[in-house]
This record gives C-alpha cells, sequence and structure tokens, in this order.
C-alpha cells in the first residue's frame, strides 16, 4: 500500500462515524456536504441520490425511513427535517400533508438522543414565498420542533428560510420565533448551505476566530438577493452558525468576500493574505456565477490551491456558509489528499461551470431538453475540452451528468491523474 493512501486509510479508520440525512439529492445538498464531513477522514454515511427527492418526486418516506434507522447507531445524526416531513425542499412547499402526517413522519427522531446515546444537529426551512401553498402547517411543524429542541431532543435545531425576495413573510416570522425559543435554537436566511454548516458544527466543535474582508468594502452594508439582510449581516450569521466567533482583529481564518471591484486587484489582495494565513474565498458579486477573472488569476498567481476553501456556486449565502463550513473542517485535521481533491471539486464546480461551461450548454441545448442524450453529450464534448484541471493534484473529470434534467446544477466524479 503506497504510503499516501496508507495514511487515508488509517484516517478513514480512526475518524468518528456520522450519518447525513440532505434537503434532496442534489449534489450541493448530498455531494458537498459529505465530503466536508469526510474530510478529517472516515465516510459519512448518507442515503443514495434514488432515495432522496428531486424536482419532481419526493423521497419516499418508507423507503428513506428505512435507510436512516437501519444505519449504526454511532456518532452525530445530521438531518434535514423537510427531507423526512415532506420529502425535501421543493415538496415542502407545496406537500398537501397535514400536520399531524408529516409530525408523524418525524416521530422516530423524537426520542433518537435517548435511545442512542448519539446527538441530533437538525435544521427545518421557513418555505419561500410566493411558492408555498400552506405555509401555517409549515409553522406548526417548525413550533413542535422548537418544542423537541426545549426538550433535549436535538443537540442544535436551526430555523432557516429560502430566497427571502422582498415581500417575503419568512424573516417575520423567524423573528416571531425566535422570541420564545429556546437557547439551542438559531434562526437565519439559508437552506442549500445548511447541511455543511450543521457537518462544521458537529465534527469541529471547537470555536475558531474569523475575520471577513471585502473587495468593495462601501458595498458591504448592501442588503444582498435571497437573504434579504445587509451582506454583512449574512456574514455574521453564517460564521456564528458555523461556529465561528467574527472579529476585526487577527484571526484563524480570513475570509476574503469578493462582492466586486477590480478582480485582478482582488487576485492579488487574497495572495498577500494566504502569505500571512488561513484563507478561504467567497465570491458573492453575482448569483450562481463565479468571477472568471478572480479565478483565473487566482491560479495564475498559483493561490487557489492554497485557500481553505473556495465557494461561488450559489446565492451569497450559500456561498459564505459553504465556504464557513468547509474551512472550519480544515482546522480539525484534514487529510491533505482529501483536502485537495474538494478544493479542485469546488473549483471544477463553482468556477469551471458555474461561470463558463454553463452558459455554454445552454447556447448549444434548449433548456426544455437537457433530460435528453443530445444534452448529454454536449455536456460530454465541453468537459473534455476544459480539463484536465490542475491545483495540487491534477484532476480529469469522469461521468459527467445533469442530475435533475436541467442546467442549473451537474455532477460528476473528480479523479486524480
Amino acid at each position: 500500500m503506497r504510503p499516501a493512501f496508507l495514511l487515508a486509510f488509517l484516517l478513514a479508520s480512526a475518524a468518528p462515524a456520522q450519518t447525513l440525512i440532505p434537503l434532496d439529492s442534489r449534489p450541493a445538498n448530498r455531494v458537498l456536504p459529505a465530503l466536508i464531513a469526510g474530510l478529517p477522514g472516515g465516510q459519512p454515511r448518507v442515503p443514495e441520490a434514488d432515495l432522496l427527492g428531486n424536482a419532481t418526486q419526493g423521497a419516499d418516506p418508507a423507503r428513506l425511513g428505512a435507510w436512516w434507522q437501519g444505519q449504526p447507531q454511532q456518532g452525530p445524526l445530521i438531518v434535514a427535517l423537510d427531507a423526512l416531513a415532506y420529502g425535501g425542499l421543493v415538496q415542502s412547499r407545496t406537500s398537501p400533508l397535514s400536520a399531524a402526517e408529516a409530525l408523524a413522519r418525524l416521530e422516530p427522531l423524537r426520542d433518537w438522543t435517548a435511545r442512542t446515546g448519539q446527538p441530533v444537529y437538525a435544521f427545518i426551512v421557513l418555505p419561500r414565498h410566493p411558492d408555498a401553498t400552506n405555509r401555517e402547517r409549515n409553522l406548526t411543524v417548525v413550533r413542535e420542533m422548537l418544542r423537541w429542541a426545549a426538550e433535549g431532543r436535538f443537540r442544535e435545531l436551526h430555523v432557516t428560510w429560502d430566497d427571502a425576495l422582498p415581500g417575503s413573510p419568512a424573516p417575520a416570522e423567524g423573528q416571531t420565533l425566535a422570541a420564545n425559543a429556546p437557547a439551542n435554537v438559531r434562526f437565519y436566511p439559508g437552506a442549500d448551505e445548511v447541511t455543511a454548516m450543521l457537518v462544521a458544527r458537529a465534527l469541529a466543535p471547537e470555536r475558531r476566530t474569523v475575520r471577513f474582508e471585502y473587495s468593495d468594502p462601501t458595498r458591504a452594508q448592501d442588503v444582498i438577493r435571497y437573504d434579504g439582510v445587509p451582506l454583512t449581516r449574512s456574514a455574521a450569521n453564517h460564521a456564528e452558525a458555523s461556529g465561528f466567533t467574527v472579529t476585526d482583529g487577527p484571526a484563524d481564518l480570513t475570509l476574503y468576500v469578493y462582492n466586486g471591484g477590480d478582480p485582478r486587484r482582488a487576485a492579488l489582495r487574497v495572495s498577500a493574505l494566504v502569505r500571512q494565513g488561513p484563507v478561504a474565498v467567497a465570491d458573492v458579486n453575482a448569483v450562481n456565477l463565479g468571477n472568471l477573472r478572480l479565478w483565473r488569476d487566482l491560479s495564475t498567481l498559483r493561490q487557489a490551491a492554497n485557500l481553505r476553501a473556495l465557494a461561488a456556486w450559489g446565492t451569497p449565502g450559500n456561498n459564505l456558509g459553504t465556504a464557513l463550513a468547509h474551512a472550519k473542517l480544515t482546522f480539525a485535521g484534514a487529510d491533505p489528499i482529501r483536502q485537495d481533491a474538494l478544493l479542485a471539486r469546488e473549483y471544477a464546480n463553482d468556477v469551471i461551470y458555474s461561470a463558463a461551461l454553463r452558459a455554454e450548454l445552454r447556447r448549444r441545448i434548449p433548456e426544455d431538453r437537457m433530460n435528453t442524450p443530445e444534452a448529454q453529450q454536449a455536456l460530454l464534448t465541453l468537459v473534455q475540452n476544459a480539463f484536465p484541471l490542475h491545483m495540487g493534484n491534477s484532476y480529469v473529470v469522469e461521468d459527467p451528468r445533469l442530475p435533475w434534467g436541467r442546467s442549473f446544477e451537474w455532477d460528476f466524479d473528480l479523479q486524480p491523474r
């Protein structure tokens, strides 16, 4: 056995086990949190994609329930309650279930800690407006989860809200719920990043400090789309929920937030910061779209591989949360092989696909034909021309695919070359 693989094997053998039940089968919810959880070693237990919900079909409650209740009762349970109650995030907005029926699906969680001695880290989402068809039902379920948290059924419960555009009632609902909530409950905007953040809470519980630096400080107080709060407030929300203490002084981590301005200057600044200590980068200037110039300059400066984490794949909150969660796990003794592979995957997804390949795929294939062999072949051709990717190691992509039959997200296997 080669030394690098022996090290990875030993880390995997010694690492604590954990079980993850993500919101749905999207790679941002299912794959990314599991890779973050696996950084210190070990293999988190995660349902196969066909056990989880997608855009049109919710998770089958019987199959998913049988899966998670059949897992070894070791290590923390990290769970998206909407997946169990409704079948997924999309279904939480439109499910015809009554509150009683949704709560019945959650009932096995009620005494999980008492039966197993293992902690439960859970979150539930206040659904986005105007898609939610039965907000009062969802609120009834959330209120019951608050009671469970008060009884100690959860180590932590995070209540978040999804896509808080102007007019959404969710922020006010969260504020009302927070008024009488127990101390182990947190409230903030978020959804797809929260599983990764709960991984950070559960597997890297030691508090760390973080300092934020913005590429355009004059815009840092602007209210950001989908979070409905100023960028600085969202950054603090996600830091605190991931287990960081925000400071203006020396810190364990600097999170450089690219929120506009000259990308070349930003890359040079990140390069200077990396020479001073641990740095992660969250690119939030555009939703679902990394800045190609910034990342190409960072690669030219040979600094992308030296980051603790990078994120540019989603909303500002998505990117802040996943970058912080990934960075937090690096302080827990990350396996360097897994760390490099995860940075490479983030770069492949957040930069190469989101900022370049997705737009080209849409030019070649109409969106309503993404679930066709023609689209699959177009994606394969684009990927072949865009890789290999050089991080610390070199990587090639195998089996690129559009798991939800749309161009928004892709999935792939990244292999060292």
